[in-house]
């Protein structure tokens, strides 16, 4: 298994398998599946509301002697209500109490947005907090207390623009160590992945496939479809794979980890025997012709301009 390294030395699993829109015992059996298989990164977060299915699996696989708790690589996420300081710590120990365990490996700011407390989704501009209210700075403050405290043993962000890291720039006595956002062909995202090279910031991709299975008013109209794309079926011949694992690695070949979500069998192991994909360099730099700067997943519907959050990404 490829591994990408935090600052420290410690290390991070480059393939990992993501968990958003999964819940229930078809989760718990498909982590079950891919950790006996030979995963060892799995990604959550307290919104995707699957926090306890994946403390079962993952109780199940180290009581029956599978794998141990120090070889598995645990990210969850602190939500957009609980960026006040004195909320950062109250939710990471609900996360850890519903996936029992006693540290996570990283913790990711969600969305540089903030909600007031408890405001899950909001219905109005009354249910966010400013940024003045809410800085993104003091949060970030607060995360680095949490790792002091020893109860998450990596920090970072997520949906992070260089704009945002810029401005965290100042105030932290330790950069993000991760910042996982939306990465594929279409979305290649350069000079984000340039900057957080440059600052040692490790690069996580979501929607590797496009994740066509979000809801359906999360969609836009006629939007493009990543297992269509001609050069990527003419790179999947090339190299005897389906257009999917070229997809997966892509990531891995450009030193950024991703965490494509799987549930059947067959899918997990299919992106799992990706990582043995190696690209011949042109090839990977004939990839660069398909950016569009294209987001399946564009933070509008964060959209408050009453409280000063535009378009997230803008």
């Amino acid at each position: 298994m490829q591994h990408l390294s935090f600052r420290n030395q410690d290390s991070m699993p480059a393939l990992g398998l993501g968990t958003w829109k999964a819940q229930g015992e078809e989760l718990i059996e498909a982590i079950i599946k891919a950790v006996t298989m030979g995963y060892r990164h799995i990604d959550t977060a307290m919104i995707y509301h699957n926090e306890h299915e994946i403390g079962q699996a993952i109780k199940q696989l180290i009581d029956s002697g599978v794998v141990t708790r120090e070889e598995l690589f645990v990210t969850s996420k602190l939500w957009n209500d609980a960026h006040l300081e004195a909320d950062v710590a109250t939710a990471a120990a609900e996360s850890l109490g519903k996936l029992g365990l006693d540290y996570l490996d990283l913790y990711l700011i969600h969305w540089p947005i903030a909600f007031k407390h408890t405001v899950i989704l909001p219905e109005s501009f009354q249910d966010y907090h400013t940024l003045a209210q809410a800085p993104l700075h003091k949060t970030w403050q607060a995360m680095e207390a949490l790792k002091a405290s020893g109860r998450v043993k990596h920090i970072g962000v997520s949906n992070f623009t260089v704009r945002h890291l810029e401005g965290l720039a100042p105030f932290c006595k330790e950069f993000p160590e991760v910042n996982q956002v939306e990465l594929h062909p279409l979305l290649q995202q350069e000079s984000l992945l340039e900057y957080c090279q440059k600052h040692n910031i490790l690069l996580t991709a979501y929607a590797p496939l496009g994740s066509g299975d979000r809801h359906q008013s999360m969609k836009a109209e006629q939007e493009p479809n990543l297992f269509a794309i001609k050069q990527i079926h003419g790179l999947a011949q090339k190299y005897d794979v389906t257009p999917g694992q070229i997809l997966i690695s892509w990531h891995l070949n450009r030193g950024c980890s991703v965490i494509p979500k799987a549930m059947q069998e067959i899918h997990l192991e299919e992106n799992y025997a990706a990582r043995h994909i190696v690209w011949a360099p042109e090839d990977l730099a004939s990839i660069k012709d398909l950016d569009q700067h294209y987001r399946f997943i564009n933070g509008h519907f964060f959209d408050c301009p009453e409280q000063g959050y535009g378009w997230v990404f803008a």
